[in-house]
């Protein structure tokens, strides 16, 4: 593995190639923003593109411009497979471990295309022959933004890939607010909204634009939560109150936040329970120098970034909330610093 040279990239894509751009499973706005960025950039470039998903993304990323032609790995195996096959280039975009495509992780081990991975999160595995990564950055679409433009090529973003880039920077953010967005950030933003980026309308589509069922769900994550003595707190979910919801796909995207909302809380999770998958879905966030990378990766088999990761347990909902508790109560000198 190599880090990425930018004079190395510019002669591997200066004739055109067959380009596969792969985000993760179950993937978010970041990195659903990130695979359509790149992908109307090299498409300009004369590629041949395909984004392939491991799996399914919610409905409200369905909107941004070439989402439509995201082929679906899950619901369309021999499409995919037949493309993959013929790859010279492979883009991993948004992690850094190949647990995190599914069943995607056996194509790009055998693959002999080049592979090359664009992701923020820390300790990147040895998969990729080449590795853009920065774990400073707040969203793999900044990295993007700044790829397309150490390659002399930032005329090229136009509005389509700038709304893009805007969707995964403004939620993998959090609309902002997560200690990683940097001056850098706005003045990429700022950019993207002179190219002429509908700002108001992205977050619309993103934030306003809910169902009734989804709405009562967020009621019955609010009245799940609970603290932890004053420092704090997490939120469950049960697989009867996701159907009672008539649940869909990003339902739950952003809930685990409200637990850190609170005055005074410092660390949060939510539990959520997918009786299909057998796993309780874990999220994690902090304030602070406590870092749930580490917490993630050391009890709930999963990883992230300091103060916002993911995990999952094998456990019931019970046993997994209470090692959380558990937890807590060894770190509470951290808690009430």
């Amino acid at each position: 593995m190599k880090n990425l040279t930018f004079e190395t990239l510019k002669a591997l894509i200066n004739t055109p190639k067959r380009v596969a751009i792969i985000p993760h499973i179950n993937p978010d706005g970041d990195a659903i923003g990130s695979s359509l960025g790149l992908s109307n950039y090299l498409v300009q470039k004369k590629h041949n593109v395909r984004i392939i998903s491991p799996n399914n993304y919610p409905d409200f990323l369905k909107w941004i411009p070439g989402s439509d032609k995201i082929i679906n790995y899950d619901s369309c195996p021999k499409e995919a497979s037949e493309f993959l096959n013929k790859i010279d280039i492979i883009f991993t975009l948004d992690f850094n471990s190949l647990n995190r495509c599914g069943e995607i992780k056996k194509i790009i081990e055998n693959t002999s295309a080049i592979k090359i991975m664009i992701d923020h999160h820390e300790q990147p595995e040895e998969y990729a022959d080449y590795i853009y990564s920065d774990t400073k950055m707040g969203s793999t679409c900044e990295m993007i933004y700044h790829f397309i433009e150490r390659l002399g090529d930032g005329k090229m973003i136009n509005k389509e890939i700038g709304t893009a880039l805007y969707t995964g920077i403004m939620t993998d953010t959090a609309s902002f607010r997560f200690p990683k967005t940097s001056p850098t950030t706005h003045r990429v933003v700022a950019t993207l909204i002179e190219n002429g980026v509908n700002h108001s309308k992205i977050h619309n589509n993103i934030y306003d634009n809910n169902s009734v069922e989804k709405l009562k769900l967020i009621g019955i994550a609010l009245n799940n939560l609970r603290l932890i003595d004053s420092n704090a707190s997490y939120i469950t979910l049960s697989q009867s109150e996701l159907d009672q919801c008539a649940y869909k796909k990003g339902d739950t995207e952003g809930l685990v936040n409200y637990g850190l909302s609170i005055k005074g809380v410092k660390l949060t999770a939510i539990f959520i329970e997918n009786k299909e998958e057998e796993i309780i879905k874990i999220s994690l966030r902090s304030k602070g120098n406590i870092d749930v990378n580490q917490i993630a990766k050391k009890y709930f088999n999963g990883g992230g970034h300091k103060n916002a990761s993911g995990g999952k347990s094998y456990d019931s909902i019970e046993k997994t909330v209470n090692q959380f508790k558990s937890i807590v109560s060894s770190n509470k000198d951290l808690l009430n610093d």
